[in-house]
């Protein structure tokens, strides 16, 4: 009889995943060494140069100082969401990976289990090859910024999540269009990461709030520059809750998917 519910042997799962990594590693490599260096050159040297600087904790920063860590943030979110949404959905409807460990052992929950923590772990390893690059800029303070990592893979597990639960709901891999369009970009563009909340009216700072990516940015940013404060403990709570409600939902609604 097939077992219910969830073991050690998600491992597994994140195993085969990891494997399939190192394969290809190189081309995994190359987007958390580039993309940094690309942001930085446009909005430093570009935008930079137009805005100066910026004032944070009442100290004034470099504007490459302030959108540094909030795109350590930005990478986090992208590496977790995207491979649990259109990478999980390529092993679950094309590769019929999922239909492969389905008649193994491993019940659904450890499947879906193992894919969301392997999502939580590419946000870990690309953070961590993207603080190797900023830090050769001199933006950012250590050693509060090695918090960063254990972050990622808690923002990972976020992320991951949600990912997941997008996966579960959309009929077609076409379909990621619509949550990438209505979540993710009004994230990307209002969560702080590119200037100040206390620009927007009063109704979007609120509304900001919702958004994970806020929360993690609020974390990333005060350790990139130095800071720590016992606020920060309620944007870590937020994406703890955040994963708490939708990693169940994930599980049931990939549940449904896959049982027919």
């Amino acid at each position: 009889m097939r077992s219910v519910g969830i073991s050690i042997r998600f491992l597994r799962v994140w195993q085969r995943n990891m494997t399939v990594y190192k394969k290809v590693w190189k081309i995994n490599f190359l987007p958390p060494i580039l993309e940094p260096l690309f942001y930085l050159f446009a909005f430093g040297a570009g935008l930079g140069a137009l805005v100066g600087t910026l004032v944070y904790e009442g100290t004034a920063v470099s504007y490459i100082g302030y959108i540094a860590p909030a795109l350590i943030a930005v990478n986090m979110m992208y590496n977790s969401f995207f491979e649990n949404t259109y990478a999980s959905f390529v092993r679950m409807y094309y590769q019929k990976t999922f239909d492969a460990m389905l008649a193994t052992p491993l019940s659904i929950e450890e499947i879906i289990t193992g894919e969301i923590v392997w999502g939580a772990t590419k946000s870990f390893i690309a953070t961590a090859i993207m603080l190797v690059v900023i830090s050769f800029f001199g933006i950012i303070h250590f050693p509060h910024v090695l918090l960063l990592l254990p972050l990622a893979f808690v923002g990972g597990l976020a992320f991951s999540s949600v990912g997941m639960f997008f996966t579960a709901i959309m009929p077609s891999i076409d379909s990621f269009n619509l949550p990438i369009f209505l979540f993710i970009t009004p994230m990307f563009l209002f969560s702080g990461t590119f200037f100040p909340l206390e620009n927007l009216p009063l109704w979007a700072q609120k509304a900001a709030l919702v958004f994970p990516l806020t929360h993690l940015v609020k974390i990333c940013r005060a350790l990139g520059l130095g800071y720590m404060n016992v606020s920060l403990l309620y944007n870590l709570l937020y994406l703890v809750l955040f994963f708490g409600v939708f990693f169940p939902i994930s599980l049931y609604g990939m549940k449904k998917r896959l049982i027919k």
